[in-house]
């Protein structure tokens, strides 16, 4: 593609660059493609000349490369979970169709924006929760047609690089221990809220004392799908009550801590063949944390193990919150 300045009378087929004006208080749009008519309303309005592109042998317009390279991207958009806009000023969105999580292939898709700078691609994080109709991803392509090779190239090093994971899990129960003078059922309701984000349902909600007895009795009532662990006390260690009841019931934990703040106190396990969260107590609020990061990925069957969590420490929100007891900063020094 050529851009730059050209003599007026030059410029038919060519796309205009940017709007101009026509006597008579009427304009030329950029993105236009100059016809015949066009040209004589630029000559009568003294426009001597133009800035445009033009386009080369081997180059692809702006709609056709974009719509192109989101059918390379998600070549199957139903069995992706997505749907992909029609493309318009070199642009298509890919919007999540239903509830889930964004899977994406980073390094396809980092090695896509190095293959040409004009063919850009932008998306929300990886594992990323969504809601039905959010925004996945958008392609655009910045300028107003691209190298054939360059598209080629771009189309293959990402192909079936975007889809978005729904939920697996049918059924999700909680657990809630509690101690005196505890918070007793406060945070159920923003944990149902957590889980109807995803178009499901706390089935079964069970409060029990604060004991390893007891906690083992309540998991061991029912296997089916996710159990969430609220404790009335913090789990602070992986031999504290909830992890040991896990234990004690027959099932494993797989993970203690994380690195994210708040959610540190959050461990991982399973029981009976079904996932188990022990949810921190940042939890009981609907603010953003740790344990929501977690919650996304089991409930949408997105593997989430040690190095999984690890990873998530850079970038690991570290966001202060008002019901925080001891606030990070503490007092501010003198």
């Amino acid at each position: 593609m050529k851009f730059g300045q050209v003599e007026t009378a030059q410029a038919e087929g060519a796309i205009l660059a940017h709007s101009v004006m026509l006597e008579g208080g009427g304009r030329l749009r950029k993105g236009r493609v100059l016809q015949p008519d066009d040209i004589a309303a630029l000559v009568a309005a003294g426009t001597a000349q133009v800035v445009v592109a033009q386009i080369e042998p081997g180059d692809v317009l702006e709609d056709a490369a974009a719509q192109a390279l989101a059918q390379a991207l998600v070549p199957d958009p139903v069995g992706c979970h997505l749907r992909l806009s029609e493309a318009f000023t070199g642009r298509v969105n890919l919007f999540a169709q239903g509830p889930g999580v964004a899977v994406l292939d980073v390094a396809a898709l980092e090695a896509l924006n190095r293959v040409h700078p004009m063919i850009t691609l932008a998306t929300v994080p990886q594992h990323q929760q969504m809601n039905d109709g959010g925004m996945v991803a958008t392609i655009k392509i910045i300028s107003y047609a691209v190298p054939q090779a360059a598209l080629a190239e771009a189309c293959a090093v990402a192909r079936s690089a975007i889809r978005l994971a729904p939920p697996v899990i049918d059924e999700v129960r909680l657990i809630i221990t509690t101690i005196p003078g505890g918070a007793g059922t406060k945070g159920q309701k923003a944990i149902a809220d957590r889980v109807a984000a995803f178009g499901l349902t706390l089935v079964k909600v069970q409060v029990v004392a604060h004991t390893e007895p007891a906690l083992r009795d309540a998991l061991m009532a029912a296997t089916q799908g996710l159990t969430l662990i609220l404790t009335g006390s913090a789990t602070s260690d992986i031999d504290d009550v909830a992890p040991a009841a896990v234990r004690l019931a027959g099932g494993r934990v797989t993970r203690f801590g994380m690195p994210v703040d708040p959610g540190n106190l959050l461990f991982l396990g399973d029981f009976a063949g079904g996932p188990v969260i022990g949810l921190p107590g940042c939890a009981r609020s609907p603010a953003l944390n740790g344990a929501d990061w977690v919650l996304s990925r089991v409930l949408c069957g997105v593997p989430v193990g040690d190095d999984d969590i690890a990873a998530m420490g850079v970038g690991g929100l570290l966001k202060e919150i008002p019901t925080r007891p001891h606030p990070r900063a503490g007092r501010r020094p003198r």
